[in-house]
């Protein structure tokens, strides 16, 4: 598993709905218990929102006149927005929930039918990422929300550009992957001609535009898999945090970061000095995906210090065994008294490191998942493993190269399937997405 993901929790939840039967009943000052609970939770949410890097803001507001419960604005409000240089759910800060789904275009189905589809798609995205019902039949599963941190983020697969006719206009960097050892892949569930990359901050928000997606894709194209993943939701820790995959690890402390002088470069394509005739790329990238298995009942019979042996890091806060914080750069030559290295060989931070894999990057943005227990009794769980990189070739292959020789978490866990896709960049105004290279 080349690590994990997370940029802090942007937004906050609102207070539950439901209330005990005393919950009106007045408090110190003369203020219904609920309004006082609501005034609490509004202003941990304004905290919690000051202290996090492009969130969405989050308002609250109690009557001055002591009628009627507090207004807070939720994390509903939060929007991405469709058109930009890039494609939402690349850099937005992770969502709570999100869904993968990948299809391959019908028999039959061409440049004109995916070019029509693709049209769709994007208007349906574009509604419903600005919180706006869809025209016509829409399932109401999404009634009385709002935006949400919905994104919908779009992409070619290896095999779009011989179904469409524009091989010439297939980049390299789709060449397929190359095996590793650790591999385990079901075909049944890799790949596909395209691709969709759902996230939200609510449930039904994020299923919804599933639906809406699916059932647009008509007669044109037909699932190839679907997967369901979800993160800790914004405002459930004290202050915003790297997030912890199911073995419990915060996962994540090494990702490049936007403020980076040279993030745009490893992470994005171009938009000028790029190849010739991919130039429907530029301000894209280019997305590896991994539904990656975690042999949870193995792992968790490992005492804590073994765990944090594998990992390099202490489990409690992410910081890395040779001290400080999370965010202190691990002292990767420290021996300790017994004259080895306190972050191990094959630690799993250390073989990930882009400096020891030649600068490497590539920005992982996964959400974890759980699919119930397996007919063995194990539950089959672990990562939906995103990464997103200016070439694949030079960000997730030599990592996992790298990891496949040695890494001490190699035994915990199974690769089970694999994709990788070009996700050109955001839309113009006026246009959809993908269209310099159908209209090209």
């Amino acid at each position: 598993m080349t690590g994990v993901t997370n940029t802090p929790s942007s937004t906050s939840s609102s207070p539950s709905s439901s209330t005990s039967p005393d919950a009106d009943a007045p408090a110190a000052g003369g203020i219904s218990r609920r309004r006082l609970l609501g005034t609490a939770g509004g202003a941990a949410a304004a905290g919690l929102v000051v202290g996090a890097a492009g969130g969405a803001g989050v308002a609250t507001a109690v009557s001055s006149q002591g009628e009627g419960p507090a207004v807070l604005a939720s994390l509903g409000t939060a929007k991405a927005m469709f058109h930009g240089k890039h494609q939402a759910g690349i850099t937005t800060p992770l969502q709570a929930r999100g869904h993968l789904i990948a299809f391959d275009l019908a028999p039959g189905s061409g440049r004109k039918e995916a070019t029509a589809l693709l049209r769709r798609w994007s208007e349906v995205a574009q509604q419903l990422m600005a919180g706006r019902p869809l025209a016509g039949e829409d399932t109401g599963v999404a009634f009385d929300a709002g935006p949400s941190s919905l994104t919908v983020t779009f992409g070619f697969g290896r095999t779009f550009f011989d179904r469409t006719g524009l091989t010439a206009k297939r980049p390299v960097e789709l060449d397929p992957l190359p095996d590793f050892s650790s591999d385990r892949l079901d075909a049944r569930r890799s790949n596909g001609d395209l691709w969709v990359q759902i996230g939200a901050d609510d449930a039904l928000v994020a299923f919804h535009a599933l639906r809406a997606v699916q059932r647009e894709a008509g007669d044109a194209a037909r699932v190839r898999w679907q997967m369901n993943g979800f993160n800790r939701s914004p405002g459930a820790t004290a202050a915003p945090m790297t997030t912890r995959n199911l073995m419990g690890q915060v996962d994540g402390t090494g990702n490049p970061k936007p403020s980076e002088p040279d993030f745009e470069k490893r992470i994005f394509v171009p938009e000028k000095g790029g190849p010739a005739g991919q130039e429907w790329m530029a301000g894209g990238s280019y997305a590896v995906v991994r539904r990656i298995r975690m042999l949870l009942d193995d792992w968790e019979k490992l005492p804590r210090g073994e765990q944090e042996a594998v990992i390099g890091r202490r489990k409690k806060d992410g910081a890395p065994l040779t001290g400080g914080d999370e965010f202190t750069e691990p002292d990767l030559q420290k021996a300790g008294p017994n004259g080895k290295l306190v972050i191990a060989s094959d630690a799993h931070s250390r073989i990930s490191a882009p400096e020891q894999n030649g600068g490497a990057a590539m920005l992982r943005r996964p959400f974890s998942y759980h699919d119930g227990i397996s007919a063995d009794g194990v539950p089959d769980a672990g990562l939906l493993f995103i990464c997103w990189q200016a070439d694949p070739m030079r960000g997730f292959v030599p990592v996992q190269r790298k990891l496949d020789r040695g890494d001490a978490l190699s035994k915990f866990i199974r690769h089970e399937s694999s994709g990788l896709f070009a996700v050109p960049g955001g839309p113009r105004e006026g246009e959809y997405v993908g269209q310099r290279l159908l209209e090209a």
